[in-house]
């Protein structure tokens, strides 16, 4: 099994305890850096029963994410070479089939962060949420048929249509509690969400929320889901139980810590 659990390596200098990813029956595991810079654990899982762990305490600034209305969208041959395979289509996010129709909606907003907004605003708007619909292999242009999803098909055609527009975007991981924002009833989960690269850096976006949030927490970022998975087996294993906790530790004015 290879296992994105951990959380980004920019962010392993705010922690303020171990972050160990823990396995039953005294599993061996390391880590390992993938081509798009993310902490992944190998392991051989023996038969049976296992149960991975882990958990942790980390800073935040508890500012919300950044906001640049004036973020311009740089032309194609003035991106970095690094930038490019994220104009790409991948396994999830089919550009081929949303090209035309990204051009006939946003073809006219003003390029830049009022198309990436206008975008994201396309995607909440389109998609309705529901745990009951997550659907392992739905693609970009599914969840925009079928109007139906959960995080990830909100990031995944928030990102297609970007791409379609020559808007370099990638899909995104997490931990997103719920800081400042009324307490959600239903259980939490990690989350998903996306980056657009505008005027020369890397800015989030949330089509799913479509506002910006605190809190969010890094665990992994690529093209689409397929390269951030949770976890990747090579054989056959079933889910048994799944539960993330994310909570607030308010620790000092204008500072916040998460216990995930």
């Amino acid at each position: 099994m290879t296992l994105a659990l951990s959380i980004e390596p920019a962010r392993e200098r705010d922690l303020l305890s171990d972050h160990i990813i823990r396995f039953t029956l005294n599993v061996p595991s390391r880590n390992y850096i993938d081509m798009l810079g993310n902490t992944c654990t190998r392991i051989v899982a023996p038969a049976g029963l296992i149960e991975i762990r882990n958990e942790f305490l980390i800073s935040d600034s508890g500012l919300p994410d950044d906001v640049a209305p004036d973020a311009r969208q740089l032309d194609v041959a003035e991106l970095p070479d690094d930038v490019l395979v994220y104009l790409l289509g991948s396994r999830y996010c089919d550009t081929q089939k949303l090209s035309d129709l990204a051009w006939s909606l946003f073809g006219h907003v003003t390029p830049g962060w009022q198309r990436v907004q206008a975008i994201c605003d396309y995607a909440h708007q389109r998609i309705s949420f529901g745990y009951h619909h997550a659907r392992c292999d739905r693609t970009a242009f599914e969840g925009h048929e079928e109007r139906v999803g959960v995080c990830r098909d909100f990031a995944h055609l928030a990102v297609t249509l970007c791409r379609c527009m020559n808007i370099p975007a990638r899909y995104c991981t997490g931990y997103l509690g719920d800081i400042g924002v009324p307490v959600d009833p239903a259980p939490m989960d990690f989350s998903a969400w996306f980056e657009a690269y505008l005027d020369g850096r890397w800015y989030t976006f949330d089509a799913r929320h479509n506002h910006p949030r605190i809190g969010r927490i890094v665990m992994a970022r690529g093209r689409d889901a397929a390269d951030v998975a949770i976890s990747t087996t090579f054989g056959v294993a079933q889910l048994v139980k799944f539960t993330v906790i994310t909570e607030e530790v308010v620790s000092a004015p204008g500072q916040i810590s998460q216990a995930a």
